[in-house]
């Protein structure tokens, strides 16, 4: 029985070393699949954003009778449609973020520096980025469903076999329509999240008058921040609709891969928004 025990011992010890190389293995596998999967995806994210620039370059002066209502129309959808909402956020963004925080700065005797932290916090940051959010939530995850449908559908290999172009037709009405709206809804918010937090700071009687306020702002502005805030937004915009489009038209779909291709696209979106804002960061830091 001893010589029993002893023989099994060494095989039991034997077996762990190898079950640690199967999780090794198995955890370099599935990092190893993400990353190439990861790579596939920035690929094919960047052919098609320059194969739709390339025929909105190309295709400036082609059909604007039929491309201008199709942009006029995405304008509506992601801009004017989502004004209430715009709103509500804006509302909410200065009663929470800048009323509370004039009023902290107020208590700490710093109440100086509030136009350079709504600047900072509000103008640079994160007016853009909840505006794009909202539009990618509202009607980003729409495009996906609506193009993944009609791709699904055959309609897309319709308007081929008619001799239209579906970037043109299809994609960079989305690309130019979601970057003005995007731009024009960051500028609504922020206006009213501004003027909003104030009134919110004057209800808690803090020691800031109007004009002290507004000139902090006004003195912590540069052309810079406009130029950029330009920039920023209407980049977040042509993301989202290259984004969105790629997820709905690039590859065949079938009815049951449409929502996938949604989530995808929001979550492709969201990220490449956040990196775009980080490159931001480090520019201002660099102005």
């Amino acid at each position: 029985m001893r010589n029993e025990t002893a023989s099994t011992t060494p095989t039991r010890a034997g077996e762990v070393p190898e079950f640690h190389d199967r999780v090794r293995t198995a955890y370099l596998d599935f990092a190893g699949r993400k990353i190439l999967a990861f790579m596939e995806t920035i690929h094919g994210l960047g052919a098609f954003a320059l194969i739709t620039f390339g025929v909105a370059i190309t295709k400036a002066g082609v059909s604007r009778k039929v491309i201008e209502p199709l942009i006029k129309d995405q304008v509506y959808k992601a801009g004017i449609k989502l004004l209430p909402m715009i709103s509500f956020m804006a509302v909410a963004l200065g009663l929470v973020v800048i009323g509370q925080t004039v009023s902290l700065l107020s208590k700490v005797g710093a109440q100086n520096y509030a136009g350079t932290v709504m600047v900072t916090a509000v103008f640079r940051e994160l007016g853009p980025l909840i505006t794009a959010i909202v539009v990618l939530a509202r009607v980003g995850a729409g495009n996906v469903i609506e193009l993944g449908t009609a791709r699904a559908l055959g309609e897309v290999e319709t308007l081929e076999s008619l001799g239209i172009d579906p970037i043109h037709y299809l994609v960079v009405p989305r690309v130019i329509g979601m970057a003005l709206s995007i731009f024009s809804l960051t500028i609504y918010l922020i206006i009213i999240a501004l003027f909003s937090g104030y009134l919110f700071a004057f209800v808690q009687d803090v020691p800031l008058q109007p004009v002290e306020y507004f000139n902090q702002l006004a003195g912590a502005l540069n052309w810079h921040d406009f130029v950029l805030l330009a920039l920023k937004t209407s980049l977040f915009g042509m993301i989202i609709a290259v984004v969105t489009c790629y997820q709905g038209l690039a590859q065949p779909l079938s009815l049951d891969d449409v929502a996938g291709a949604a989530t995808k696209a929001v979550t492709h979106s969201v990220i490449s928004c956040v990196v775009l804002d980080a490159l931001f960061i480090v520019l201002y830091l660099l102005l």
